[in-house]
């Protein structure tokens, strides 16, 4: 599936990796992450894309951010937008899919090997685009929930589909590890959308 001649670029969409992670019921180390796929080939970059709540006081994914952007991770990040929905409830919208999508194309020229962190079938458009200029596109999500979390349509046009789960026992991060959490500051703010 990997050439160690290859140059690898990931692409994570930060929401979905994350709700695959918890549905699983595991933490990703991104530490791990990165040194996982470094053995595998030449690692050029590793990009992470999330939406940010701007007015919250406290982000519970600011610590994640901020961590990442000082090891190896290129992260990019927008402001979600809040709105009120016809029931009146309160959404916070924040997809990343176009910035991810303009970057990839961006770098077509330069990777060999794509690896996108997503289930969402928006996707296959750029996995067909990536292919057509001869690039490789592997997709990690996962099979293993009920419903997947991976569009069927994604997984039929990568060229490799890795189940999350097959990661788990490389990039998991250890109970000795995960940070202890407030649970008054957990209730009051959202970790991904």
């Amino acid at each position: 599936m990997f050439d160690s001649r290859e140059k690898i670029a990931l692409f994570i969409d930060g929401a979905n990796l994350y709700a695959a992670s918890k549905v699983l019921g595991f933490d990703i180390d991104y530490s791990k992450l990165i040194q996982t796929f470094q053995k595998r080939g030449y690692l050029l970059r590793a990009y992470y894309y999330t939406a940010l709540v701007e007015d919250q006081e406290y982000s519970s994914i600011r610590p994640l951010i901020d961590w990442l952007d000082y090891n190896g991770y290129c992260v990019i990040t927008k402001a979600a937008r809040e709105f009120t929905d016809v029931a009146g409830r309160r959404k916070i919208k924040g997809n990343m899919d176009i910035e991810l999508t303009v970057d990839a194309m961006e770098l077509a020229d330069s990777i060999d090997h794509f690896v996108l962190f997503s289930g969402d079938g928006d996707f296959r458009s750029l996995v067909e685009a990536l292919q057509r200029k001869g690039r490789k596109v592997s997709v990690v999500s996962t099979l293993a929930t009920q419903p997947a979390m991976i569009s069927d349509e994604l997984r039929r046009q990568a060229d490799h589909f890795i189940d999350l789960v097959s990661l788990k026992k490389e990039i998991c991060r250890a109970a000795s590890e995960k940070p202890m959490r407030n649970s008054s500051a957990n209730d009051a703010s959202t970790d991904e959308f």
